[in-house]
């Protein structure tokens, strides 16, 4: 005779469950933040549950839930970093609320080490080397970051000029003085990346309604078109008619940025209710997408340039 503990089943008819469709209910992760294995052992959690499928292997010492945010990132990594190590660059960017187009989702944490220090990269973490003076940091979400001007100019040197524009229009929009970027670039002469910040600075504008409005604005400059009202409010006949992302009134064009809320059905049939009022208005609408923007810039420029009778 076979016997078996009272009310397990065996390997048989736990297969004929899962057949049937009544699996197992699945075991839920014990990994629930930022650990390491000596944290593991300490906590009693065993390789098996460490292999669990809602846990990500961040480095050959670290886990995390799949879902994790960037904090739990940061924080799984700085434990095996040097006490000077400054969060920078990208994720500095995304602690301080700052969205980076154009730029690839990097998962790694981005971190700012002395120029004598000896730190290699890893699949979880890139490594800038320089000297970070004190006044240049902040603490944020307890751990040290760059300050936004910092994180600012050190973004001049990797991400594009659009990019850089749109994370100066959303520092305007933070309330940061337009006056300091004048002194963020004395302090930065010489560093790679000032000549880039320099063409951006002046062109920052705190009505931007969106990062991708900000790039379709400097793909503009660029070309030479005139700069246009950022959130122009159209009347006609003393009737509100709609406020624009862009607009050269004296030429009654104007531009329209659609990101994603515009695929919700209400905000969809308010845009084509609000766009037949400004057409009768007598105003030319020309609406663009990121997949225009990223896909075909030089045809978004030459459209908006036919309509102001600039091509």
């Amino acid at each position: 005779m076979v016997r078996r503990a009272c009310g397990r089943r065996s390997r048989a008819e736990a297969g004929v469950g899962r057949l049937r469709g009544h699996a197992d209910p699945p075991v839920p992760p014990r990994v629930t933040g930022p650990l390491d294995r000596a944290g593991a052992v300490a906590a009693g959690i065993t390789d098996w549950q460490l292999r669990h499928r809602e846990v990500a292997r961040t480095s050959r010492d670290t886990y995390l839930p799949q879902v994790a945010g960037q904090l739990d990132r940061v924080r799984a990594v700085l434990p095996g970093a040097p006490q000077s190590a400054i969060v920078s660059h990208l994720t500095a960017a995304d602690l301080w609320g700052f969205d980076v187009p154009l730029v690839g989702e990097d998962p790694r944490v981005h971190l700012t080490v002395p120029r004598e220090a000896r730190l290699r990269q890893r699949s979880d973490r890139r490594i800038h080397f320089s000297n970070v003076p004190a006044p240049e940091t902040r603490r944020r979400h307890g751990v040290v970051v760059t300050s936004p001007s910092r994180t600012w100019m050190d973004l001049a040197a990797v991400v594009p000029p659009a990019a850089l524009l749109a994370v100066t229009d959303q520092m305007l929009a933070h309330g940061f003085p337009e006056d300091e970027f004048p002194a963020i670039l004395r302090r930065a002469t010489g560093r790679r990346g000032v000549a880039a910040a320099r063409r951006v600075a002046a062109r920052g504008d705190r009505r931007a309604g969106s990062p991708m409005e900000s790039v379709v604005r400097w793909l503009l400059l660029e070309a030479g078109v005139p700069p246009p009202i950022l959130q122009h409010g159209v009347r006609t006949g003393g009737r509100f008619v709609g406020q624009v992302d862009m607009a050269w009134p004296d030429r009654r064009v104007l531009v329209e940025f659609d990101g994603n809320v515009h695929r919700d059905r209400r905000v969809f049939v308010d845009d084509l209710r609000r766009q037949n009022g400004l057409v009768l208005a007598g105003w030319t609408v020309l609406r663009f997408t990121s997949a225009d923007v990223l896909g075909r810039p030089e045809h978004v420029v030459r459209a908006i340039l036919a309509a102001l009778g600039l091509g």
